[in-house]
């Protein structure tokens, strides 16, 4: 499994690096799960990650069903340097409206940059939000020529992602991602307590935040956590 860190600040993204994260992600908690920052953040954090020679990710934010505003945005976050490409599908209800959503912002991020992966995002707790179950995202994901799909929460409420998904719920995720040639992430407020679990589970990808923090989710990423939780996957 690779490692997926969310830090929010520059400083926080020294400390992920130094800490050995394989992903480096650039989000903006303050407009949501998923939300996007400012194309100026991730090219700041994408120069500190090109030099220690890791992956940059981004958010482009939890968005409803307009593909042309989703497009521009992803296409903005490959224009500064993203290798991944995350889009939130808040707003999606139903597999027709993933792929047309997703196609589109694949083909504005391929057309740039070939390389480039797009990565389709569902929330766990998808009720909550009236919005598509992520087991229904995969065959549109492919169909619409994502590289990759991904689970993480919605609401930031300190519920996390095995609360709204059974272990095997979270399998079928992976394995749907799997026959279909894709990778795929898991995220949602995760602990220390759930590594075992992911590593039975196996998802090419884990996102975290909150348990390398030194004090809850909006406390600073500590690289001595980082490193413990490298350790811990490894």
């Amino acid at each position: 499994m690779k490692v997926l860190v969310s830090p929010m600040s520059i400083e926080e993204a020294l400390e992920s690096v130094k800490g050995g994260a394989d992903i480096i992600d650039v989000k903006n908690p303050a407009e949501g799960s998923l939300g996007a920052n400012f194309p100026w953040v991730i090219r700041s954090v994408g120069e500190i990650v090109r030099e220690h020679n890791r992956l940059l990710s981004a958010t482009v934010g939890d968005l409803d069903f307009k593909p042309g505003t989703a497009s521009l945005a992803a296409l903005g976050a490959a224009f500064a340097g993203a290798d991944y490409i995350k889009v939130g599908l808040f707003g999606i209800k139903t597999e027709n409206q993933v792929f047309e959503m997703m196609k589109n912002v694949v083909r504005a991020v391929k057309d740039h940059n070939p390389s480039a992966m797009v990565v389709a995002a569902a929330y766990a707790d998808h009720s909550r939000i009236n919005a598509v179950s992520p087991l229904s995202i995969a065959e549109p994901a492919y169909r619409a020529g994502c590289d990759g799909i991904m689970v993480d929460t919605a609401i930031k409420d300190g519920r996390n992602l095995f609360e709204f998904m059974s272990r095997e719920m979270l399998e079928k995720f992976v394995n749907l991602a799997h026959e279909r040639g894709m990778f795929c992430a898991l995220a949602g407020s995760l602990s220390w307590e759930h590594i075992s679990a992911l590593k039975d589970i196996n998802p090419d990808i884990i996102g975290v935040r909150t348990m390398v923090c030194e004090n809850g989710r909006n406390s600073m990423i500590r690289s001595n956590l980082v490193a413990k939780l490298m350790a811990s996957v490894r």
